[in-house]
């Protein structure tokens, strides 16, 4: 097909950056401005169904599998092969797209590496366009980095040493206000995947792979059937072959639990699996139950391990969905980041990351996250010890695995309560995320944890849910407004006070507060925190 010339009504809105032009091509842009044309109504569309299921979980306070792709369910069909290069995923890495992450990803020894334009990218204009330039520079292989402050060089290894790259775009809600097609802007999730598959579907193939994805926040198995048709319009567009692109979803909300086979049928010649992302599954809990009653409140984020039942439900049926239909099962995130200075508290760390790698691999999954290169080889053990040579155990059918619907949402299965410590926490972690989001970082370590943008909805949800719901702490004070705002300042105090007078007022540490305790106190509940934090985005 040829390309249309780009439209008159483009309109890059931004402080021009250095090689921009190489990514912002004019052929590049018309194909934005095509899946704009042809797509974004449809997805305003879906935006509106996700407020109509809200609604009716509200009404209802309960979820099912749905009775009318009951025949999907039934049905003998599965999704097409795995491509070589993403037959053995035993071990991902996630992480932003900036040089130096993109150096040492692609190093890692990961046989993955989630490239992320999502959760763990704040979405400033440099983010976008320069992640995108990274990875076209990485493919050409003339990239390098040299550390202002260290002096360390880093460059890639050879190419079959290198991670496959499965690049991750902006979620559905997002829109990317610098770049506008007919008076309105486009959804950051085209300008992120238009610009990924445009310039770099061809040299993928040429280097035996292609263009891959994950898929994240979809919410129905129509999102899904979205995402199938941008795939086969941009293969046609291009000029490949239908079925070059491969998408993995994350099974990251509480109402595509309830359609992994339909999300997996409506991608079938697309889909290469799904992932069972642990935060964002709890914030869509949260979310949609959030007016639910007292059996649907969770405790502290750190007490909801993947062993409590409501979440063993939810990994083992990914588990058995994903093999029944030929499709990879991806585990979860191992966060820590290891201390350079403390050996107790890596120690300590490793052995639960083992621990956790360890039941993956036993329940079956075929690969799983790490957010560091020094926790690649202790999953990769893990899945060695299970796999041996084979590139994944898709073979293990989990035929053993029944989870009834109301197994997905017994929330009051697990024997633990909220705390004021938890409350703490949440306000800790939900303040120091959103300042460094505010400065344009999206991966950020806090305490020795790598945090992204879900833990931080987690925290807010959680501080909105128990106000809410009028819980009453072990120390016997009762969740309300009046004490996170108490909470809020006293971190805030002791924050000014570890970093200094000068590096405080160099911060956002004030924005992030105010705007913490806004998400999480309206009584209107914004559906993302990331929304807000948009409008106070620089850059």
């Amino acid at each position: 097909m040829s390309a249309p010339a780009p439209s008159p009504l483009a309109i890059v809105d931004a402080e021009p950056l250095p090689r921009q032009d190489e990514v912002l091509t004019d052929a590049a842009l018309a194909f934005v401005a095509e899946l704009h044309r042809n797509f974004t109504a449809r997805r305003d569309e879906l935006l509106t169904r996700r407020q109509d299921r809200r609604a009716e979980i509200a009404r209802t306070s309960t979820l099912d599998f749905r009775p009318e792709t009951a025949e999907i369910r039934a049905g003998d069909w599965k999704v097409a092969p795995a491509p070589a290069a993403l037959n053995d995923r035993r071990v991902e890495i996630t992480g932003p797209t900036d040089r130096k992450m993109t150096i040492n990803a692609l190093n890692s020894g990961a046989k993955v590496w989630l490239a992320d334009f999502e959760d763990a990218s704040a979405p400033t204009w440099e983010n976008v366009v320069l992640g995108q330039l990274n990875l076209i520079d990485a493919y050409e292989r003339r990239i390098d980095f040299t550390d202002p402050g260290s002096g360390k060089s880093y460059a890639l290894k050879d190419a079959d040493q290198l991670a496959t790259v499965v690049m991750r775009p902006r979620g559905w809600h997002l829109e990317e206000r610098h770049l506008q097609f007919d008076g309105r802007p486009v959804p950051g999730a085209l300008v992120d995947f238009g610009l990924y598959f445009f310039h770099n579907a061809q040299r993928l193939i040429d280097l035996g792979k292609g263009p891959y994805f994950y898929l994240p926040k979809t919410e129905s198995y129509l999102e899904a059937r979205l995402w199938n048709d941008i795939f086969v319009f941009a293969q046609d567009y291009v000029g490949i072959p239908q079925g070059t692109v491969r998408a993995t979803v994350l099974i990251e909300t509480i109402t595509a639990a309830y359609e992994m086979e339909e999300i997996l049928f409506e991608l079938k010649d697309h889909a290469a699996g799904l992932n069972a992302g642990r935060w964002d599954y709890l914030f869509s809990i949260v979310k949609n139950f959030r007016d639910g009653g007292a059996k649907f409140v969770l405790p502290d984020r750190n007490a909801v391990t993947m062993t409590a039942p409501f979440m063993r439900a939810y990994t083992e049926l990914l588990v058995r969905t994903c093999h029944k239909r030929g499709a990879h099962a991806i585990g979860g995130m191992a966060a820590f980041i290891p201390s350079r200075r403390d050996a107790a508290v890596n120690k300590v760390a490793f052995e639960k990351v083992k621990a956790d790698k360890d039941r993956e691999a036993g329940d079956g999954f075929d690969g799983s996250w790490v957010a560091h290169p020094d926790l690649v080889p202790i999953a990769m053990a893990s899945f060695d010890a299970v796999l041996g040579d084979k590139p994944n155990q898709k073979d293990r059918l989990r035929e053993d695995v029944s989870v009834a619907p109301g197994d997905l949402i017994a929330i009051d299965s697990l024997d633990a309560k909220p705390t004021y410590d938890g409350l703490v926490s949440a306000v800790q972690v939900g303040t120091r995320y959103i300042e460094a989001w505010l400065r344009g970082l999206g991966a950020v370590a806090i305490f020795n944890l790598m945090e992204d943008a879900a833990t931080a909805e987690i925290s807010r949800s959680q501080i909105w849910q128990w106000i809410n719901a009028g819980v009453v702490f072990e120390n016997g004070e009762k969740a309300t407004a009046e004490l996170a705002r108490k909470v809020a300042a006293e971190e805030l105090a002791a924050i000014r006070a570890e970093i200094g007078e000068d590096a405080f007022a160099a911060g956002k540490w004030q924005q992030a507060h105010d705007l913490l305790l806004k998400v999480s106190l309206d009584a209107d509940y914004a559906d993302f925190l990331t929304l807000p934090a948009y409008d106070q985005l620089v850059g």
